[in-house]
C-alpha cells in the first residue's frame, strides 16, 4: 500500500529564496504551457496539444533559458505538464459528463505552492545525508535542506513533493510498504450521525460535541481580515513589510483552524475504528448541502427579489464548512482500510423521521431539532440517536445484501 508523509523544512534564508524561485519557474512553465494549448486551439487550424508535445519542448526551453527554467530537475518540469495534461482531462472529462466544467486556469504565486517530483533520486533525494542526525532533503537547485522528521519512514519512498504553506515549507513523501496487520476484532457495530450542534451521534446514545473551531477563531479572524483590507491588492513582490506582515496574520489563524479540524478529525475516526469492526454512516452530498439559495424574482416588481432565507442559510453553511464532514469521512475511510474494518454509507433521507420502534415515517416524528416523537407508537429519544440507529440498520441490511 502506499502512505503519505508530510515534514515541516527548516530552509536556510538563501534556501528558502530559492525553492520560491523554483515555485515561480514552476508556475510560468505551467502558464505558458496553458497559453500554448488555448493559441493552438483557437487557431482556424484547431490544433489539439497534447502533453507529449509539450514535455519534447522542454529540452529547447532549458538550453533558451539557462538561468531559469535550465536550473531545476527535468522530471519535476516533466510532472508540472502531466499536472496540466490532467487538468484538461478532468475538464473534457466534466464536459462529457454534463457537468459544470470548469476550464483551467491561470495560476498565479500565490496559487501555485507545489512542485513534484516522480522519483527519489531523480532531481531529488531523501535522506540526502544518513550519516548526519539531522534528517535532510536535497533538491536540485536547492541544496540538502533540513526537516523536522517527526516520525520515521516506513517503506521505500516513492515521490517527493514540496509545498509551500504561508511562510512554511513542507515536504510529502509517498512510500511503498506492506499492508499492516488488521486490529484485532471487536465485534461491535455502529451507526452514526453527523451533525452541527453534536458533530457526530452514535447508536449507542453517545455525543461527540462539535469542537466550532472556525467559530471560536471568528473574532480574531476578522479582525486580521480588516487589518488586511485596508491595503491595496498589489503584486506580491509590491508588498511593504505591514502588509506582508497582515498576509501572514490572516494565513496564520487560517492554518491554524484547519490544523485542528485534522486532529480532531483524525482522533474521532481513530476512536471509532479501534472500537467498532462495522462503522455506518449517512452518504452526505456535502457541496449540495452547502449551496447558496437561488434567487426568487418578484414577477410584480421585475427587477427585484423576493426573501429567499440566503442571510440564515449562509449561517448553516458557515456551520457545516466549520464541522468538516467530508474531511473526516476521508480520514475514517482510510483508517478503516488500514485497520480491515468496514465502513459503509447509506441513503440518509428519512433516517431522522423513521421511528427505529414501529418503523412510521413522517416529518411530525420530529417536532424540534433535538426531539424525536413517534406519533405512532409513542416513542421519544434524541433525534440524532434515532438518526444513528436507522444509519445502522440500513448499514447492516447493505452489507448483508453485498455478502449474499
Amino acid at each position: 500500500m502506499i502512505r503519505a508523509y508530510k515534514f515541516l523544512m527548516r530552509p536556510t534564508v538563501g534556501q528558502a529564496i530559492a525553492l520560491g524561485e523554483m515555485l515561480r519557474d514552476h508556475c510560468s512553465l505551467y502558464n505558458g504551457a496553458l497559453q500554448e494549448r488555448r493559441d493552438a486551439y483557437r487557431h482556424v487550424s484547431r490544433t489539439s496539444i497534447k502533453y507529449g508535445m509539450q514535455s519534447a519542448q522542454l529540452k529547447d526551453i532549458r538550453s533558451f533559458d539557462p538561468e531559469r527554467q535550465g536550473r531545476w530537475s527535468f522530471s519535476s518540469q516533466q510532472a508540472t505538464l502531466r499536472r496540466l495534461d490532467k487538468a484538461f482531462a478532468a475538464f473534457f472529462r466534466r464536459l462529457k459528463s454534463g457537468e459544470t466544467p470548469g476550464y483551467p486556469r491561470f495560476r498565479g504565486m500565490n496559487w501555485f505552492d507545489t512542485v513534484d517530483f516522480p522519483k527519489d533520486g531523480d532531481g531529488c533525494r531523501w535522506d540526502a545525508t544518513p550519516h548526519n542526525p539531522v534528517t535532510r532533503v536535497r533538491f536540485q537547485g536547492v541544496g540538502h535542506v533540513k526537516v523536522n522528521q517527526h516520525r520515521p519512514v516506513i517503506g521505500k519512498v516513492k515521490t517527493v513533493s514540496v509545498k509551500r504553506e504561508g511562510n512554511r515549507w513542507y515536504v510529502v513523501l509517498t512510500a511503498e510498504q506492506a499492508a499492516p496487520e488488521p486490529l484485532p476484532a471487536t465485534g461491535s457495530v455502529v451507526g452514526i450521525d453527523l451533525g452541527i450542534v453534536n458533530f457526530l451521534a452514535d447508536s449507542n446514545g453517545e455525543f461527540i460535541p462539535s469542537p466550532r473551531h472556525g467559530r471560536t477563531a471568528a473574532a480574531k479572524l476578522e479582525t486580521a481580515q480588516q487589518a488586511l483590507s485596508r491595503f491595496p491588492r498589489v503584486r506580491r513582490d509590491k508588498r511593504t513589510g505591514n502588509h506582508r506582515r497582515a498576509v501572514e496574520r490572516v494565513a496564520t489563524l487560517h492554518r491554524k483552524v484547519r490544523l485542528q479540524r485534522l486532529d480532531h478529525a483524525h482522533k474521532t475516526a481513530l476512536d471509532l475504528v479501534r472500537a467498532h469492526d462495522f462503522i455506518a454512516h449517512e452518504d452526505l452530498k456535502i457541496r449540495n448541502m452547502s449551496k447558496a439559495p437561488a434567487p426568487k424574482p418578484n414577477p410584480g416588481a421585475p427587477g427585484s427579489f423576493l426573501p429567499n432565507g440566503a442571510t440564515a442559510k449562509t449561517g448553516l453553511n458557515r456551520s457545516i464548512n466549520d464541522a468538516g464532514w467530508g474531511v473526516f469521512l476521508a480520514i475514517l475511510n482510510a483508517k478503516a482500510e488500514s485497520a480491515r474494518r468496514e465502513v459503509v454509507a447509506v441513503d440518509p433521507r428519512n433516517t431522522s423521521r423513521q421511528c427505529p420502534e414501529c418503523g412510521h415515517t413522517a416529518k411530525e416524528n420530529r417536532p424540534t431539532q433535538e426531539k424525536f416523537h413517534c406519533q405512532s407508537c409513542g416513542h421519544m429519544a434524541h433525534a440524532d440517536t434515532v438518526g444513528a440507529l436507522n444509519v445502522l440498520r440500513a448499514g447492516l441490511v447493505r452489507r448483508n445484501a453485498n455478502q449474499a
